[in-house]
């Protein structure tokens, strides 16, 4: 399979997807997009292999992106190429291209969907030390799920309702590590069912958990994610990844109405936000 990568060194994501490539003996084209930047020509050919416009790989956090006013909606395409070019920092990373496809690989893990399907089971870590991880979709009657949910505590009582995608997440070599689901409503997601198992707590587990599960809420549109806890501890978890606590009332009627923020969870339960950005 030929590989190639636009990689920055610099960045922890870049590095543990490079990392994780040569883990499993593929040796890919490193493109170091700082010093060689693709051609704004180059550039719009990748998108169209990703499947994406140009807006949804600029990277915000430790770039220009605010001081040149790149959140402003009205810009067009050729004006954002023309910013990358100048600043090629405003590309996000790593992303990967292979025989698959090509993908903003953020998090790490998502590089997966683009290798072979057939891979050995291994073990690996993240630049950080913290564990890769698989996400395999399953069904909300799964009684595996409810036990799960069950042991913490959580609501089961709409699992298999409409409307709900679930995943059961493991270690590279097919451990389990918990589960997580979502409610796609339009642009706003609502987060949920998420367990991680006792013995793998305060590893970085939940952490790549929920960072994984947000992306494949974001692939299917969502931009704005919820979650509701009753748990002191499930807030303080979902503050220190960028989540804020909102008014129930703030919220969109699609995320109100759903039936654990209508009944399932206590209507003391903390409504926490957080806008999705990679």
């Amino acid at each position: 399979m030929t590989v190639a990568i636009y990689h920055n060194p610099d960045c922890g994501t870049s590095r543990s997807t490079l990392k994780l490539l040569r883990a499993y003996g593929i040796e890919p084209v490193v493109i170091e997009y700082l010093d060689t930047p693709p051609s704004t020509p180059e550039l719009v050919a990748l998108l169209d292999r990703m499947g994406v416009p140009v807006r949804e790989v600029l990277r915000e956090r430790g770039t220009p992106y605010a001081d040149l006013g790149l959140g402003n909606p009205v810009l067009t395409d050729d004006e954002l190429h023309a910013a990358i070019q100048a600043h090629p920092i405003l590309l996000n990373r790593p992303i990967v291209v292979t025989t698959k496809g090509a993908k903003l690989c953020r998090p790490s893990d998502v590089v997966l969907d683009l290798l072979p399907d057939d891979l050995p089971d291994m073990t690996a870590t993240r630049d950080d030390g913290t564990p890769f991880l698989r996400d395999d979709p399953t069904r909300g009657d799964s009684p595996d799920l409810a036990a799960a949910l069950r042991a913490a505590g959580l609501p089961t009582a709409d699992l298999a309702d409409p409307g709900r995608t679930f995943f059961h997440y493991t270690t590279l070599d097919r451990h389990g590590v918990g589960w997580g689901g979502f409610e796609l409503y339009g642009a706003d997601v609502l987060l949920r069912s998420l367990a991680v198992m006792p013995r793998f707590h305060g590893r970085g587990y939940g952490r790549n958990l929920t960072a994984l599960l947000m992306r494949r809420a974001y692939d299917q549109g969502a931009r704005q994610a919820y979650a509701l806890t009753s748990d002191p501890k499930a807030s303080a978890f979902f503050e220190r990844l960028g989540f804020a606590a909102c008014d129930r009332a703030s919220a969109p009627a699609t995320i109100q109405n759903t039936r654990q923020a209508s009944g399932l969870c206590p209507a003391s339960a903390t409504l926490l936000t957080k806008r999705i950005t990679f």
